[in-house]
């Protein structure tokens, strides 16, 4: 598979699959291989995806210094990345907790991003984090399902009084609980590494004050994506997030949460595409 090696000297793995124009990709988790992300919902028959494992994942070696796992430490890996793919600029999309990775990259070299897709974006690079009661109020929305009443009690506990995750809870990441979203978080603990994620949102990661101006600032469009019955981002906090930009639009898929190429994958894909499809002139 190919790789490359950063300033620090750590390999780093990436993934390609499909065909068409190059799409880079930062995985969430955060500090899961990018293997979850998939062919994200088709997105291959359209574009050449470049799936970046960050350091310490998949198939990436393990760095000499962990706290380099630290989302600001590893903005720089990303523009190494891009230089060794030969990209003068690139389409970067990014998920969940790669987004704040993304945004942290796009402050610090703007003219490198072409077009930018954050999908169920963390906004903590922006000073910004969902409240307890927001996710408990779009928990509430999937009353209505067969498994919301063992649910629920685990989800408030692990909110609002510090319980230990309960697997009951997963649902509330999908919005279809069916087989295919069992088998995507079956997986996932294989997939993260969580002594790395401790160092991912350590302290002096994030600098809001700095990193808003910069993004206010970013030429480029950019694409906030979010679920229509996610928790974290709510489409509020998505709609935020975008305002954060000088040049956004914001997406809500209805009836999907924190995966969205996985509870509508024909819908993701179509309306990812009519963003990176159109001429970046035309954007906003």
């Amino acid at each position: 598979m190919p790789a490359f090696t950063t300033t620090d000297g750590t390999r780093l793995a990436y993934h390609l699959r499909g065909t068409g124009e190059p799409l880079a990709a930062l995985p969430g988790g955060p500090m899961r291989a990018s293997a979850y992300l998939g062919d994200l919902g088709g997105l291959t028959t359209h574009r050449r995806l470049a799936l970046l494992d960050l350091r310490a994942t998949g198939d990436s070696a393990e760095p000499a210094d962990p706290a380099t796992c630290r989302c600001d430490r590893m903005a720089e890996d990303v523009e190494a990345w891009r230089a060794h793919l030969g990209l003068e600029r690139m389409d970067l999309l990014a998920h969940s907790a790669g987004a704040a990775l993304a945004m942290l990259y796009a402050a610090r070299h703007p003219h490198r991003i072409r077009r930018l897709v954050l999908v169920t974006p963390n906004p903590r690079a922006l000073g910004l984090r969902t409240t307890p009661r927001e996710r408990l109020a779009a928990a509430e929305l999937r009353r209505g399902e067969p498994w919301f009443a063992d649910a629920f009690p685990a989800f408030r506990a692990w909110l609002t009084e510090d319980a230990a995750f309960d697997d009951a809870m997963l649902p509330f990441f999908h919005g279809r609980w069916d087989d295919t979203a069992r088998a995507h978080t079956d997986a996932e603990l294989d997939q993260t590494n969580d002594a790395a994620a401790e160092h991912y949102f350590a302290d002096g990661a994030f600098t809001p004050d700095t990193t808003r101006p910069a993004l206010a600032a970013l030429p480029a469009p950019v694409l906030v994506y979010a679920g229509e019955v996610d928790g974290g981002p709510t489409p509020d906090l998505a709609r935020r997030t975008a305002s954060a930009f000088g040049h956004a639009e914001l997406a809500v898929q209805p009836g999907a949460a924190h995966y969205p190429w996985l509870d509508d994958p024909e819908y993701f894909r179509a309306r990812v595409l009519a963003f990176l499809d159109r001429p970046v002139s035309a954007l906003p």
